[in-house]
């Protein structure tokens, strides 16, 4: 047992000495400029922003709001086309202002406040400790190296930044708390100002609807008269209306008066929009399917992250939390049974975290189950784990067990995955279009939802309508409807665009050869030798090939394996677009097609556009 404990107290023995500047007056006033400041770097070292959902809707809607294109366009982002782009305008407007790099700065820094945040709910939790603000400056690092959080650090969605204002309206509750036991003016004001943050964050982003909920159930716990958590409660939840109109409250009766449906196209099983299918919240596929897999929720999406996440993120922390709730709910429950005195109780300020959290997780398990809405919660799970490790065991026991359990799940993380990013390069997106003789008579259609091209829809003239087919929407007999007729109003000509296919690999293999060629691994017989010995060596998808070009002996290629028939990819996409296309009675004229190049950030994203023709024959 000896030789177990020495080397973890030697290891504890260096890490306090290393943190021991921490515990220094004036620690945490640097750490607030200096984390955010870190975030910016690191997002600026990821790269250009390339997820999924900013291709599809988080550039074009932000667009579509600032050029008037609700009643021109129809769902060039799929459904997302008609989610509040208020989110969005930030990101738009910085691009258009400041090269593409300095906004991926910007977006990393601003991420990065959320460190200062949870070094404030710290504070209000852990006061009183002979440490200073060391263990609180730790907690907000650990709860800034979650894996969801990490994952979209700089990028547009919505989760971090968001996150923000639920973290600001948890501070504001906190940091009043002492003056909670009684009504007044300024209680009042901490509760208005408090819940418009968590309402504007749940304008913007409806997923933050658990947190609005969370926050006014926890207020109930507040150790006061039954009628002052009430009034607290209300209070807090009528601002949160407020904050909910003031965000989003343009754009909900924008989509009433537009298609009969605030919240169009989701929720449509209640407003019976006649433009979409009667369905409610339509991406429900990440949700547990039992009671079981509910219970074991944390676990299950902890082996399987393709349960709650299309990327493979390391889901450690909040897993972790959840068994020692689990634990912690035994305790209590054997001390309430059996009459043992509790090691330590539970502050009034812990316990409304603790069940700020629980509401929060167990309304996010009933209407979501994707994982990065928890980013909230995964900030906070640092936090969260060591009360509940100090509720279950006296110090120093319960500090040595929480601070391993909290260094494991914080270094499991390392090597973060993101939802992916590209080279930078002087703007976000660039594309080059072909001439249009008539914008007004033209619409461009899309005829696939991935990869997404509500992106390219940006780049055409104002005249110019783009209308999405086969792309995901819910579509109903008067949507489609309204299609036919948009056809009819324009004489044409009409168009579809394509995207055209390409190796994802091709971006990386630029990136390898052009370090090769600065390490002059290329430029003659013996470095093209070494280059081709350490490529045996490691596994970089690339292989040297032999070439004769000015200062150049050698050159990369991909291995055989990792090669794609760019052409028969194009030919299933066009096979699959003229099967699609049938439906809206419109057929391609595959001779006319011609290829344009586009780009994000650095790497080729090029598009087909072809010529489309009705066909005689309207479908059935």
């Amino acid at each position: 047992m000896r030789f177990l404990k020495s080397p973890f107290a030697a290891a504890e023995t260096w890490f306090l000495r290393r943190t021991a500047r921490l515990a220094a007056p004036g620690a945490s006033r640097v750490a607030v400029w200096l984390v955010p400041l870190l975030f910016g770097l690191l997002s600026l070292c990821l790269g250009q922003d390339d997820n999924w959902d900013m291709q599809n809707y988080h550039w074009y809607n932000p667009y579509a709001l600032l050029h008037g294109r609700l009643g021109v366009d129809m769902a060039p982002g799929q459904w997302q086309s008609y989610f509040n782009p208020m989110i969005d305008v930030p990101y738009y407007v910085l691009n258009a202002v400041l090269p593409a790099p300095a906004v991926g700065f910007v977006m990393g820094w601003m991420h990065g406040l959320n460190f200062v945040l949870l070094l404030a709910i710290g504070r209000c939790l852990l006061r009183g400790r002979g440490d200073g603000m060391r263990l609180p400056l730790l907690l907000a690092a650990a709860g800034t190296c979650g894996a969801g959080f990490l994952s979209e650090l700089g990028n547009t969605m919505g989760d971090n930044l968001t996150a923000l204002l639920i973290l600001g309206s948890l501070t504001l509750v906190l940091r009043a708390w002492d003056g909670l036991n009684s009504w007044s003016g300024r209680t009042a004001r901490v509760m208005l100002l408090s819940g418009l943050l968590m309402g504007i964050g749940t304008g913007l982003k409806l997923t933050n609807a658990t947190y609005a909920a969370a926050l006014c159930i926890a207020l109930l716990t507040v150790p006061v008269a039954l009628r002052l958590r009430i009034a607290l409660a209300f209070t807090q939840g009528c601002a949160v209306v407020a904050g909910m109109l003031l965000s989003a409250g343009y754009w909900w009766m924008t989509m009433w008066q537009h298609f009969g449906n605030p919240l169009f196209p989701q929720f449509n099983n209640i407003f019976r929009s006649p433009l979409a299918q009667p369905f409610g919240v339509i991406d429900d596929q990440h949700l547990p399917r039992s009671a079981l897999e509910a219970l074991l929720w944390p676990f299950i999406f902890a082996a399987d992250h393709t349960r709650v996440s299309e990327v493979p993120l390391k889901m450690v922390i909040l897993p972790v939390v959840y068994a020692l709730a689990i634990v912690f709910a035994a305790v209590w429950l054997g001390e309430r049974i059996g009459g043992r005195a509790a090691p330590a109780r539970v502050a009034p300020r812990g316990r409304f975290l603790l069940v700020f959290s629980l509401v929060a997780y167990l309304t996010w398990l009933k209407l979501f189950g994707i994982y990065r809405y928890l980013v909230p919660l995964e900030l906070l799970a640092p936090l969260v784990l060591w009360i509940l490790v100090e509720r279950m065991a006296a110090p120093p026991v319960s500090h040595r067990i929480a601070g391993w359990v909290l260094a494991a799940a914080t270094l499991a993380v390392f090597p973060f995955s993101t939802w992916g990013h590209v080279g930078w390069a002087a703007s976000s997106m660039r594309a080059q279009l072909p001439p249009l003789a008539r914008p007004a008579s033209t619409i461009v259609f899309t005829a696939h939802g991935h990869p997404p091209m509500g992106w390219l829809a940006t780049f055409f003239p104002r005249d110019v309508r783009v209308i999405a087919l086969a792309g995901g929407f819910p579509e109903s007999p008067a949507y489609l409807e309204r299609i036919q007729a948009a056809i009819a109003a324009r004489p044409g000509p009409h168009y579809v665009m394509l995207a055209a296919a390409r190796n994802d690999k091709e971006d990386s293999l630029a990136r390898k050869l052009a370090l090769a060629d600065v390490l002059g691994l290329t430029a003659d017989a013996r470095g093209c030798q070494r280059l081709d010995r350490l490529l045996q060596r490691l596994r970089f998808q690339v292989q040297v090939k032999a070439e004769t070009a000015p200062g150049r002996q050698c050159t990369l290629a991909l291995q055989s394996r990792y090669a794609v028939d760019l052409a028969a990819e194009d030919g299933a996409i066009m096979r699959k677009a003229q099967a699609d296309l049938v439906r809206y009675a419109l057929a391609i004229d595959e001779e006319g097609c011609k290829t344009y190049p586009a780009a994000v950030g650095t790497s080729a994203r090029p598009f087909r556009f072809c010529p489309v023709s009705q066909l005689h024959e309207q479908p059935r």
